[in-house]
Order: structure tokens, then sequence, then C-alpha cells
């Protein structure tokens, strides 16, 4: 019996109408499709406050950290949808990686347990000509460094606001299969890996 990788599907933006909220789910669609389980994760649902190594060492990790770890270690994969903020990735995003990156009692401190081993695909969108690429830089870079995998694939959706109608979907059946392609590949090359 095969089993279904695990991917945890996401978006570098707590805002409702957000446009990689939307694009990670195209993407995630794809991942299904390839035979994947997705379980989708909206950091509005599991707010976290600003990583503050003094109140780490006095409270230790806040219930929504050790929420949002347990996510992550049940699951292979992450498939991210990042805006890009000034370049970069979004604090929102960066804090959520910087708190998850953090060990629990009786971990080493460099354990990374949510992300080494992991497999992820990145994407992006912006209403910009970049359709957000340089984040996806950071992100990869980041990623890397702290033991994820993160596929060669990759989607970047410029002028998003011509890209998606009212209800959040694509409306150019081409670009909707591209996306959705990505959630594949993810699907694909962790099915080969567990």
């Amino acid at each position: 019996m095969t089993t279904s990788p695990k991917i945890l599907a996401f978006a570098g933006s707590a805002r409702e109408a957000s446009l990689n909220k939307y694009l990670v789910q195209v993407a995630a669609q794809g991942a299904k499709n390839a035979g994947a389980q997705v379980t989708d994760l909206d950091f509005r649902d599991l707010p976290l406050p600003l990583y503050d190594q003094d109140l780490e060492a006095k409270e230790g990790l806040p219930e929504n950290v050790l929420k949002l770890k347990t996510l992550m270690k049940e699951h292979q994969g992450f498939l991210i949808a990042s805006p890009e903020y000034n370049s970069s990735v979004t604090p929102l995003l960066k804090n959520a990686i910087d708190w998850a990156s953090r060990p629990e009692p009786g971990e080493p401190p460099l354990a990374l347990t949510c992300f080494k081993n992991k497999v992820a695909a990145i994407l992006s969108t912006s209403p910009g000509g970049l359709g957000g690429l340089r984040g996806l830089v950071h992100l990869r870079s980041i990623l890397g460094n702290i033991g994820v995998l993160v596929i060669p694939q990759q989607k970047t959706i410029p002028n998003a606001f011509q890209v998606f109608n009212e209800q959040g979907q694509i409306q150019d059946p081409d670009l909707q299969a591209d996306v959705e392609q990505i959630g594949a590949q993810l699907a694909t090359v962790l099915a080969k890996l567990i």
C-alpha cells in the first residue's frame, strides 16, 4: 500500500482577500489531484507573537507556536505562496519560520525538527511586474539553510489583479494548469521520497 504524501499549504499573508491565499489554493488542488493529502493553514487562525527570546525564556513556547510545530511535523511537504515585501519575505512568514525553528523541551538547540528532511514548493503573485520573484529568492535561501529541500520548479505571477476573479480563481486555464502543476510536482517528489 502506498502512503499519500502529506502537504501543509499556507500563504505568507493573513489578509482575508490575499492574492497569495488564492494562489496557494490553486496549487493545493494540483497536489490533491496528484494524490497528496493537503492541510490548509491560515495564519489568521493561528496568531503568533513577534519572536522574542526573552518571552521564550520566561514563558516557553506559546501555545500557537506548539500547534504550528505539531502541524509542520505531521507533514512531509510545504506548499507556500509568499507575497514580496520590500524585495523579501513577509514579516508574518519570517516570524512563523523563526518560531518554528525554536527547539521544544528535550530537543537539541538546532534540531530544526519542523524543517529537516522536508520538501517545499514556493510560489508568489503580486500586482507588480515581477510577481514576487525577489521575495522567493530570499524564501528559497532561508528554507534551504534550515534543511528544507525546495524543488526547482516555482511560479511567480505578475499583474495579479488581472489574473484572479472576485472568487479568487485564475481566469486563464493555461495559467491555472501551470500553478496546479507546481502542487502536483511537489506531490510527485514527495511520493518518491516517503
